[in-house]
């Protein structure tokens, strides 16, 4: 839809005695034609305008029945997310592209790095089963290995259209050619500003409020949260919890994996919550 010389997605208010679904099918009827047949949530914003503050629920249409055309006269347009260019929508819509851009399943590299061959086995095992975002961590490594590691590990994500992000403390190691940055806390809470370019994807490690919202200040592409759950690496640490991971995961406008104790028949239960997906090491890589 188009309003404002900006581009928006479909959808309005709820009326009253409305739930979000039924609003959600009555707005898409009234403004595209289509009938929603199968929905999952994405991602809840809360954005202040200076003259008024929305909160927008956003919910993913994977199926429809109906043919999409501009019932009130508006032009439409179907894009890939990689396509949707920031500046052309409202503010408060920037942060459905980031999490329509990312998948809902985020790997973390596990061992061994120090074996470069096994190691690169697994991401490939772990890419052929459909992983499409991984974060390259082996803190073990000098400099040198790991730029070796993360040059071979990134022609392996190129060969299945999957993205690489770095982790390590000083962004100067992303002049590698890379697909993004992922910030440890500590890194994350010393920066006043965005380290790298928008054209990149920039995560970031958060355990508490006070870095979840510096990481929406800094302008973070996405988050992990953890521990939400106990793991078997910390075996009787204290964890967040999923009341505590739906309460924080609703105070800021970002897309929030939840890390930590996680299985993959954890990610509904994470959806529901407003969380963006899973990020898991030992779940997700090969043994």
């Amino acid at each position: 839809m188009h309003k404002g010389g900006l581009w928006e997605f479909p959808g309005g208010k709820l009326e009253a005695g409305e739930s979000v679904q039924q609003g959600l099918a009555r707005e898409l009827d009234e403004e595209l034609g289509i009938h929603p047949t199968a929905t999952e949530p994405l991602i809840c914003i809360t954005h202040h305008y200076p003259e008024y503050a929305v909160k927008l629920d956003i919910y993913r249409v994977t199926a429809f029945a109906g043919e999409a055309h501009g019932r009130e006269g508006q032009p439409i347009r179907w894009l890939h997310p990689e396509e949707m260019q920031l500046d052309q929508f409202p503010e408060a819509d920037r942060p459905v592209i980031s999490a329509l851009r990312l998948p809902d399943h985020y790997l973390i590299t596990g061992a061994n790095p120090e074996q470069p061959e096994q190691f690169l086995q697994r991401l490939e095992q772990a890419l052929q089963g459909g992983m499409r975002l991984v974060q390259l961590r082996a803190h073990t490594l000098d400099e040198t290995a790991y730029q070796q590691l993360a040059a071979a590990a990134l022609l392996c994500c190129r060969r299945y259209g999957a993205r690489l992000l770095l982790n390590r403390a000083d962004e100067a190691q992303f002049e590698l050619a890379a697909d993004g940055l992922h910030l440890p806390s500590h890194r994350l809470m010393q920066l006043q500003q965005r380290p790298i370019a928008t054209e990149k994807l920039l995560g970031a490690s958060c355990h508490n409020l006070a870095e979840l919202q510096q990481a929406e200040k800094v302008g973070v592409d996405y988050v992990l949260l953890s521990p939400v759950l106990p793991t078997d690496s910390h075996p009787g640490a204290p964890s967040l919890g999923w009341d505590c991971f739906a309460d924080w995961v609703a105070q800021v406008n970002l897309p929030v994996f939840a890390l930590g104790g996680m299985r993959a028949r954890d990610l509904p239960q994470v959806k529901q919550l407003g969380g963006q997906g899973i990020a898991a090491i030992s779940e997700f890589w090969p043994k």
